[in-house]
């Protein structure tokens, strides 16, 4: 599946396979064709990270995944093509406009976590292009994808967020392994990080307080 295809495909293939990013000149319409292939390729993906994180129960959501895909590939994009796009820029970057659940979050996660970079990028550019404010806002829909970028998150019930087990033992995982202390340290979150790490705290994470309501 790495073989010349499309920009649209490239730019996600290569992306996930060494983390870079590939610019082309101009964009280009993607096909339903393209879409297509990108969903096999992504229902792969996921059931390679499924195994991983075990749970049998939990199918891709292609429609999530492609529509990140596209959201990834056109926020590349834009961080170097910016000529009449200004009126296009609600049709390349958009909501996701389907049910959102476990599945759907950690199908969209396979791209939408190379997102942060991306905005990183642009905010060196320009701190006020309009872009970042859009990126922003789908990674804090789908924040599980923006752990480790700081993002505004108040008003979350991290109980009922974080009921699943599954979800939460990946959820605490990546906090984990991004470092983020501005999660780590929520109350509720921060108790379940204490007893997820247990015993070995100090040896995965010498550094993370111990948060109460009252702290």
């Amino acid at each position: 599946m790495m073989e010349t295809r499309s920009p649209f495909l490239d730019t996600i293939f290569l992306l996930r396979k060494t983390e870079c990013i590939t610019l082309f000149s101009n964009f280009q319409e993607i096909s339903s064709k393209e879409e297509a292939e990108a969903g096999d390729y992504f229902e792969t993906e996921f059931e390679k990270e499924r195994l991983e994180f075990l749970s049998g129960r939990m199918p891709c959501d292609r429609a999530a995944a492609v529509w990140a895909g596209k959201i990834l590939y056109h926020s590349a994009q834009l961080y170097l093509i910016r000529e009449n796009t200004a009126k296009n820029i609600d049709r390349l970057i958009f909501r996701f406009k389907e049910k959102k659940d476990i599945s759907s979050v950690l199908s969209a996660d396979l791209s939408l976590r190379f997102l942060p970079q991306i905005i990183v990028a642009l905010n060196t550019l320009d701190p006020e292009d309009v872009l970042i404010g859009m990126l922003e806002d789908i990674l804090t829909e789908f924040h599980y994808s923006g752990i480790g970028y700081d993002l505004d998150l108040k008003g979350i019930n991290w109980e009922e967020e974080l009921k699943d087990s599954t979800y939460r033992k990946l959820y605490l995982e990546r906090i984990l392994e991004k470092r983020d202390y501005k999660l780590a340290e929520i109350p509720t979150i921060n108790k379940m990080l204490i007893a997820e790490l247990g015993m070995h705290k100090d040896a995965f994470w010498r550094e993370l307080k111990i948060i109460t309501e009252e702290n």
